[in-house]
């Protein structure tokens, strides 16, 4: 039995149906740092996979709120504070109805990493609740995050958790917390990122992790001697802060990003998507991408129905680059084979996770360049601690300052990982260069720091 299996064995009753994709995270760590338990074994002695999938505190409780019918609604809310061996916990909240502790912990755990990689001074979190913002008027946005701040403010503060946005929570959401924050305890501190630029809020939060996903792509691209993006058809899945801010940056570079994605079907425009329109309906109406093909005629709209079981229309689009930006596990193995088959080059993961493990596998045994999320897409939490930065300086960074930094930042996280790959005999593998990187610095913390 290998160092990994070993290692898997202890957390089978991790191994649930609401935990199936923290579960999933957990086993991929496992086997990409096997070498370094096997190189040093004092991350086992020291029991740190054990301490490191258990988090600090799971924090559960009720919302209750009034809709404008003035009926009283109840959600769940959520905080899960995983570790903070080398600064304060932060990562997102995320109000969806998927929301549960299961996915709760699979994104705390990989934030954890997420963060390490990043070289700054933040632990990993996150929460949320499964109350849903899509059909709901401004005032019941409000009046929902109002109740959520009432139980959440208890546990946080500048220097001891830092949430931010994620799926269904942007600056309007942002903006009510704060406010609600201030509200109740009468302190006006960089308690959350991803606020409005005029109460504290950084320059290029919205667009962080879109852009960081290309400038990752980019250096990843130099690094293992590929041509570089400007003039290659890229495509693009989801619709939302990410996937647009992608397309965006991707449109600046010169590439041709054709086709993005919403959860009811995929857009493709041969001459490159409009990111104007294509803000104005997502991100400002909150409109479906039917939308968009109503004003080009020439765009072409695949309805969901209308594509095979198991696979996605926007991964049949030949392409030269890939950027999964939805959801986890969007990206499958039947989708994998149709970007090997279209000629795709790289894979840069823009959401959380979203290639199942098979994808992987065969994207990377036929050596597309892949960049995983952890390190990927880790310009939000980049930007967020550049936002707590300014916070407390009370300062205000110019647009093309945090950019630079943001860009700086993502090819030091990029030439890390790759470094990290050669030094422990897997070169060219991103997955388990960002995995033993962003591990090894955690375990090192949590090991001067004892039990």
């Amino acid at each position: 039995m290998t160092i990994a299996e070993e290692e898997i064995r202890k957390f089978e009753n991790h191994n649930c149906a609401e935990n199936n994709v923290f579960y999933q995270a957990m086993e991929e760590v496992i086997y990409s740092i096997a070498p370094l338990l096997q190189s040093d074994e004092k991350y086992r002695k020291h029991g740190i996979m054990e301490r490191l999938v258990v988090p600090d505190r799971v924090i559960k409780f009720k919302v209750t709120w009034l809709d404008d019918n003035n009926i009283i609604q109840v959600n769940t809310g959520y905080r899960i504070q995983f570790n903070n061996a080398l600064g304060p916990y932060k990562g997102g909240l995320r109000f969806h109805p998927t929301v549960n502790e299961g996915v709760l912990k699979f994104l705390g755990f990989e934030q954890i990493l997420k963060n390490s990689l990043t070289g700054l001074h933040i632990g990993g979190a996150k929460g949320g609740s499964d109350f849903d913002p899509k059909g709901k008027s401004d005032f019941e946005v409000m009046k929902f995050c109002s109740a959520y701040m009432t139980e959440l403010h208890k546990y946080i503060g500048a220097r001891i958790d830092v949430p931010a946005g994620d799926i269904g929570v942007g600056s309007r959401e942002i903006g009510y917390l704060f406010g609600e924050y201030k509200k109740i305890t009468s302190t006006y501190e960089g308690v959350l990122t991803g606020k409005p630029f005029f109460f504290g809020g950084s320059l290029m939060r919205p667009e962080a992790t879109g852009y960081g996903a290309v400038y990752f792509t980019e250096s990843m691209l130099e690094m293992e001697g590929k041509e570089p993006l400007m003039g290659k058809v890229c495509t693009v899945s989801g619709a939302g802060n990410v996937a647009v801010h992608a397309i965006e940056k991707l449109t600046q570079i010169g590439a041709v990003p054709v086709a993005c994605s919403d959860s009811k079907g995929t857009i493709y425009d041969s001459r490159g998507i409009d990111v104007e329109l294509l803000k104005d309906i997502k991100l400002n109406k909150r409109q479906s991408l039917t939308k968009y093909a109503e004003v080009h005629a020439e765009a072409k709209y695949i309805p969901i129905e209308e594509y095979p079981e198991g696979g996605h229309a926007v991964w049949d689009i030949p392409c030269y680059a890939a950027f999964p930006c939805a959801t986890q596990n969007e990206l499958t193995e039947i989708d994998a084979q149709n970007l090997i088959n279209n000629g795709c080059v790289s894979v840069t993961e823009g959401a959380n996770m979203p290639s199942t493990p098979e994808a992987i596998s065969l994207l990377q045994s036929h050596k597309v360049c892949f960049a995983p999320a952890k390190a990927a897409n880790a310009g939000g939490v980049v930007v967020s601690e550049f936002e707590m930065s300014q916070n407390a300086a009370m300062s205000k960074w110019g647009f093309a300052k945090v950019d630079e930094r943001l860009k700086e930042t993502m090819q030091m996280i990029c030439k890390r990982v790759a470094l990290t790959a050669k030094d422990y005999g897997v070169e060219g593998n991103y997955v388990d260069g960002a995995n033993i990187a962003g591990f090894k610095k955690v375990a090192d913390a949590m090991i001067a720091e004892g039990i």
